[in-house]
């Protein structure tokens, strides 16, 4: 049977490690506007993360994901609300969460080696030079890049430069990613290999991760809950799903089960609903 937010008692709690390492508690943003006052986006946000937990984040364009996620980034504040990182308030970026984007952000003038060391040299001042070469090596190793390291973006596919901008992230040891929608760029078989390629390395050295996406599928392989956001304007959580498959997974085995299709549709149902009630 699908878990949703009636069994967590709207207390959103993972259920798969300690609660309490990001916590968003009744997070409100809202921009002004020249007419008709606060033009509300997100409205009473309740939501809590634990350290090595992996939450999915699907609703309709406009219902202010990735605007949740600048916050928890600290790239927007809110407008009143507190989302909280280990019992501190988040107030502005920090390396402890780090961001990977659909749409790479690689300097085309670096190549990918130079890419992942120019992180590593800002936020691991103090590390000794050897070091930092063995933390690059090891990223890149990691996301298979070791022979491309050497080329530059624009001699690379968009597997590859999105793989560098994952082996970026992961290199500054970050507490929490950010990802969003970070394979919406990809093709279909390139997306199915870095979305295994990204579950492998979670599941070998978990931490906490929030990422957007618009694909139930994705959502379904790759996470511990799904939370489904009702429509834009003043969205807010509408359910949360429980992801019942212990990691590792296989994708070609879950998805014979009778569990993956009970969770499936039941997250396209509430979308639809939603999709409908927006008509």
């Amino acid at each position: 049977m699908v878990k949703s937010n009636s069994v967590y008692n709207n207390a959103y709690e993972p259920s798969l490690s300690k609660p309490g390492f990001l916590e968003i508690s009744n997070l409100v943003k809202s921009y002004p506007t020249p007419d008709s006052g606060e033009f509300v986006v997100l409205n009473g946000v309740d939501l809590t993360v634990g350290e090595d937990e992996f939450i999915s984040v699907i609703g309709h364009s406009g219902c202010g994901k990735s605007t949740l996620l600048k916050i928890v980034a600290g790239l927007e504040r809110a407008t009143s609300g507190t989302v909280r990182m280990e019992g501190r308030e988040i107030r502005k970026p920090g390396s402890d969460r780090m961001m990977i984007f659909q749409h790479y952000g690689l300097l085309p003038w670096l190549t990918v080696r130079e890419n992942i060391r120019l992180a590593v040299d800002e936020i691991l001042k103090d590390a000794k030079r050897s070091e930092k070469i063995s933390i690059v090596n090891e990223h890149l190793a990691m996301v298979n890049l070791t022979a491309a390291a050497d080329k530059y973006p624009d001699e690379i596919s968009g597997g590859m430069k999105q793989r560098v901008g994952i082996a970026r992230a992961l290199a500054i040891r970050p507490k929490m990613l950010l990802m969003d929608e970070p394979f919406g760029a990809l093709d279909a078989l390139t997306k199915s290999k870095l979305q295994k390629q990204v579950l492998d390395i979670w599941e070998s050295r978990k931490q906490a991760v929030m990422m957007i996406t618009h694909d139930v599928d994705e959502a379904i392989y790759m996470s511990d809950r799904i939370v489904l956001m009702t429509n834009g304007p003043a969205a807010t959580i509408g359910e949360v799903l429980e992801v019942p498959f212990p990691h590792p997974r296989n994708r070609q085995e879950i998805r014979e089960t009778k569990e993956y299709f009970e969770l499936r549709n039941h997250a396209l149902n509430f979308l639809d609903r939603y999709f409908t009630q927006d008509e």
